[in-house]
């Protein structure tokens, strides 16, 4: 028996027992057992059904940050899904680094649609109204990475011919909208100002009024707005611009800036020219998004260009040149001449002399063009060895047009321009559809500045020979293909000629 030696117990000194067998102070010691507590070695020997949810570094649930599908992780295979104008949807297995101008490219191979650089990939959120169009460059998984689980966001493919034109058109910027601190930029040509918001050694600025939601009593106000490279300012006392007046608003390289497709019906928009500045930590619902609203389609494609230009710079410029690389490298897959042709020439010949000369009267235009495709359909007859009979050729007439990509059938007015919206309100973009008000008729729908304009086209017969007529049968045609290449070659009586057709692809 060990002798006491009359120093404290360890419960009175407050020392733990293990210091006594010489563990380190750092360790904690162990709760003791409860009397409700069973004991580890009275537990049955059950196997773990999910052992992989105890491995937090193999986990995506785990892994996965609240209320998104966390980042992509390099070297890992993705599924993405992406759907069509008429709903139809394909998944496609793509890398980590998969961007958005590949991605458009392995969907051309798949649906073999007309190779061009006007496809595009758009990021469409349902529940918010909101989509945008991912430039080339962007990562296709790490967008699809931000969205929240179990929201309807969804990508669509899609032609988007205004996807560009910031680099083409001289009438994007008005110079009303445009403002330098040098004040050098009012007798600028178009290509010097994009090089102007290209140099990060300027500083242009965009300006006008726009309205603004109040997210606190969810009302639209007027202010007069200044959008810079540092963010986007609105000023608090009228059009000033004095540094003390100017409220900081949005962040650019923080953000995403999209379109509002139905902004009065979510939004209570004051005009159908809303967009939206949505913050990347803004993952679900309305709050933190930056609703905007223009007085019309012209101000708004400006403030949303000059955004892409600020955000992106010398990348989108880097990003155009390439597409226009892809199409002087293979000139025949384009449907539309590469260089604008002034609306006024036309390049009718006549080849009946010693010489060619061009034809300049119209009429004289239209008569050349029609005999010359009743020729080529005589010869064709000809070489066949039959003649159909006139009804046979009435009927090819009124129906030859259905095998066509710019033909839409039975579409409503409505969605007639919400689809040329969404491919880009672009001069000459068309389609054509069946009237929904004359049974026997069509419709041609064109977009010019900015707007869809309607031309009834009407069927029309004379000494037993059908023809299609836009003017009470002043020009008349054989067939909506032969309306069609005319007016894709010579203005017409249209305001512009016929450049780019929407189309519609099923994956």
């Amino acid at each position: 028996m060990m002798p006491w030696t009359g120093g404290p117990s360890r419960a009175a000194s407050g020392t733990p027992p293990g210091w006594a067998a010489g563990l380190s102070p750092s360790l904690p010691h162990s709760r003791p057992l409860s009397e409700e507590e069973p004991r580890a070695s009275s537990l049955p020997n059950i196997p773990n059904p999910f052992p992989e949810l105890c491995s937090p570094s193999n986990s995506p649930i785990l892994n996965s940050p609240p209320g998104g599908q966390g980042p992509p992780r390099e070297g890992a295979c993705h599924m993405v899904k992406v759907f069509s104008e008429d709903g139809s949807c394909r998944s496609l297995e793509v890398s980590a680094g998969t961007t958005a101008r590949q991605l458009c490219e392995m969907l051309v191979q798949r649906t073999h649609a007309l190779h061009d650089h006007s496809w595009a990939l758009v990021e469409l959120h349902q529940h918010l109204a909101l989509e945008r169009c991912l430039e080339d460059h962007e990562s296709v998984v790490e967008v699809q990475s931000a969205w929240p689980l179990g929201a309807d966001s969804r990508f669509v493919f899609r032609k988007n011919f205004a996807k560009y034109e910031l680099f083409k058109s001289n009438s994007l910027f008005p110079e009303v909208m445009v403002s330098s601190c040098l004040e050098a930029n009012k007798s600028m040509a178009h290509s010097e100002l994009i090089q102007n918001f290209l140099n990060s050694g300027s500083c242009p600025e965009v300006q006008g009024f726009l309205q603004l939601r109040e997210a606190s009593r969810k009302v639209w106000k007027r202010f007069y707005f200044s959008l810079r490279r540092s963010g986007l300012y609105y000023s608090t006392k009228g059009t000033s611009k004095d540094p003390r007046h100017l409220q900081y608003f949005a962040d650019l390289t923080e953000s995403n800036i999209y379109y509002v497709t139905q902004g009065k019906k979510h939004y209570g928009t004051p005009t159908e020219f809303g967009f939206c500045i949505k913050p990347y930590k803004v993952r679900s619902g309305v709050k933190g998004l930056k609703l905007l609203c223009s007085e019309d389609e012209q101000s708004r494609t400006c403030w949303m260009a000059a955004f892409r230009l600020f955000k992106y710079g010398m990348q989108l410029y880097r990003n155009y040149q390439q597409a226009q690389a892809r199409l002087s490298q293979h000139p025949w897959i384009t449907p539309t001449p590469l260089q604008s042709v002034s609306d006024s020439a036309l390049v009718a010949m006549d080849f009946s002399g010693c010489t060619g000369r061009v034809i300049e009267n119209p009429s004289e235009v239209l008569t050349a063009v029609l005999e010359e495709a009743q020729a080529w359909r005589v010869s064709g007859e000809h070489r066949l060895g039959v003649g159909p009979p006139l009804s046979v050729c009435a009927h090819s007439a009124a129906s030859i047009h259905r095998t066509q990509p710019w033909f839409h059938g039975r579409i409503s007015r409505e969605d007639t321009q919400q689809l040329i919206g969404r491919q880009g309100l672009v001069d000459g973009v068309f389609l054509v559809r069946e009237s929904q008000r004359n049974p026997k008729g069509f419709v041609l729908s064109l977009c010019h500045l900015q707007k869809v304009k309607h031309y009834l086209i009407l069927p029309s017969e004379e000494e037993g020979r059908l023809y299609f007529t836009m003017d009470d049968g002043q020009t008349r045609f054989a067939d909506l293909i032969q309306l069609v290449e005319f007016h894709q070659i010579n203005r017409g009586i249209l305001p512009c000629k016929l450049r780019h057709y929407c189309t519609c692809v099923a994956l």
